[in-house]
């Protein structure tokens, strides 16, 4: 195999698109993680180099399912004072086995500034006319990327796949049953505590830390657990802080290493809600991995180390489900 590394035809062949095997039970595919429900309450999530954007699979990212992986395992590391965690082992760079959980039917999304591209995103919204958004008042006279005036929460309904997340306020959360006023409470306090931990790092590390979701569960034991990732480029944007101030000024948006440079590019080009999204070409997704990698870099400190090229991603991950489960695959 040509080395994964140096050469980026070989680096987007080798990507992870499908984690499918057939050894595990109940095999789940989501937008980028698969996922298998084993018998004894443990959850085994594969994070894949499937990239959507818009609530749509459009392409493969190298390395991007290994940096959220790896990205999320610092944070959980990071925040397991404030909350725990569903994480038991990661045996593979791609793979976290996890504890089940009873998922909350709630995505709880935490902002400090006015952006955003999405249909969910308030600065879309506030372009639109919107000032009433999310049980939130705003006042006219802002603009895009400016930083909020206190920290907010936006919840979000969770789609199922293939539908889009739909916005919703604390009241009607709790007129609608989806979670007791007093899970509200719990869910608002650890999501702004984890963002601010976040936003303290993410500084300490030259970044900004602009916004993110989170998804709790419950486990066996009534315990409110975050689960799925948390801070990872995926479920947040992130802005270069030295850059920041000289962006605001010259009225372009903000050095990003998330998913948000992805979007922009996508809605450049097209509307992506009515809009046949066209293909991406090879060194935007090559460009578009550089920032994962390099967000992974400075938010913890490490270096990413890239797969060596001498082994598929996907026979790599196999090898190393078979070693953590061997009772599977005999």
């Amino acid at each position: 195999m040509l080395n994964a590394i140096s050469n980026p035809r070989a680096a987007l062949a080798n990507c992870l698109t499908d984690a499918e095997f057939p050894e595990l039970p109940n095999f789940q595919r989501g937008k980028v993680r698969d996922s298998y429900d084993l018998p004894d309450g443990r959850r085994v999530m594969i994070a894949t180099d499937r990239q959507s954007a818009f609530d749509i699979v459009l392409a493969a990212v190298p390395f991007k399912g290994q940096v959220l992986n790896e990205t999320a395992l610092f944070w959980f590391e990071e925040t397991r004072d404030i909350c725990p965690n569903h994480v038991i082992d990661y045996p593979d760079p791609n793979v976290a086995v996890a504890k089940r959980l009873e998922m909350l039917p709630v995505e709880m999304v935490v902002r400090d500034y006015l952006t955003g591209s999405t249909e969910t995103s308030i600065w879309p919204m506030y372009e639109r006319g919107k000032r009433l958004m999310y049980g939130h008042e705003f006042p006219d006279g802002l603009v895009k990327n400016q930083k909020l005036s206190d920290t907010i929460l936006t919840p979000t309904t969770k789609a199922d796949m293939g539908g889009h997340d739909a916005p919703i306020t604390m009241a009607e959360i709790i007129e609608q049953n989806l979670l007791s006023q007093n899970i509200w409470e719990e869910l608002a306090e650890k999501s702004l505590a984890l963002f601010a931990r976040g936003r303290e790092i993410a500084a300490s590390n030259g970044l900004i830390l602009v916004d993110t979701k989170y998804e709790f569960g419950v486990d066996v034991n009534g315990q409110i657990t975050i689960a799925d990732e948390i801070h990872t480029p995926d479920s947040s944007r992130y802005w270069m802080a030295d850059s920041y101030v000289a962006k605001m000024e010259a009225g372009e948006n903000p050095e990003n290493l998330d998913k948000e440079f992805l979007r922009l590019w996508i809605s450049e080009r097209c509307d992506p809600y009515k809009d046949d999204i066209p293909e991406i070409p090879e060194e935007t997704l090559m460009a578009f991995s550089g920032k994962y990698v390099k967000l992974f870099e400075q938010v913890t400190g490490r270096n990413f180390e890239k797969p060596s090229g001498d082994q598929s991603i996907r026979d790599r991950v196999r090898d190393s489900l078979a070693r953590a489960f061997p009772c599977y695959f005999k």
